[in-house]
């Protein structure tokens, strides 16, 4: 299958296959895409990815230098809390025009008493990736991927990190909800407003 027919594209940058260009993924990134696209075609034309100042990595830098649609943008958190001992990691993934509802949505669907943003040495070592590139796609197998429920409308996408801070990957929001192992949940983002 050509990636090129159906590869999504945003604002002004290079957008290219990314399973056509490891060099550009961090290596679990790169592990569960080739993965999933052995189960799901779709993968490999609809999942793109574009080279990026690494100093432009955040957010609404990068939106505003190469007029990308804040809405597009899915940021991705890793979140923890105990139950009983027991260490409970998601990540969740959420429009950049709202955050992770940690004190008390994400608290609740994690069960426990308390849950805090992880460490960014510990995401940083968990996950195989840069600070500033961790991605829901490739994260550890004991991780919930939490993904909020607005990605799941036809026409959404989602831009987010490669594993890396040099890159960025891109893909309809329907496919991100698609990948093995997420599970979508209603209001996951609380506005900003």
């Amino acid at each position: 299958m050509s990636g090129n027919a159906t590869l999504p594209t945003l604002g002004d940058l290079a957008w290219v296959p990314a399973l056509e260009h490891p060099e550009l993924l961090a290596e679990p990134v790169l592990a569960a895409l080739t993965a999933w696209a052995e189960s799901d075609p779709r993968v490999a034309g609809q999942v793109a990815v574009t080279e990026i100042d690494p100093d432009h990595a955040d957010t609404a830098t990068l939106n505003e230098l190469h007029d990308l649609p804040p809405e597009a943008s899915a940021n991705c958190v890793l979140v923890a809390g105990k139950r009983a001992e027991e260490e409970r990691i998601a990540a969740c993934v959420v429009p950049a025009s709202t955050f992770a509802d940690v004190n008390k949505r994400v608290r609740k669907l994690l069960d426990v008493r308390k849950a805090s943003f992880l460490p960014t040495e510990r995401a940083v070592a968990d996950s195989g990736m840069e600070y500033g590139g961790i991605t829901p796609v490739g994260l550890p197998e004991d991780y919930r991927v939490l993904v909020d429920s607005r990605f799941t409308q036809d026409g959404t996408m989602a831009l987010m990190g490669s594993g890396v801070r040099r890159s960025k990957l891109l893909m309809p929001g329907p496919l991100l909800c698609a990948m093995p192992g997420v599970e979508v949940i209603e209001e996951l983002g609380v506005s900003r407003a």
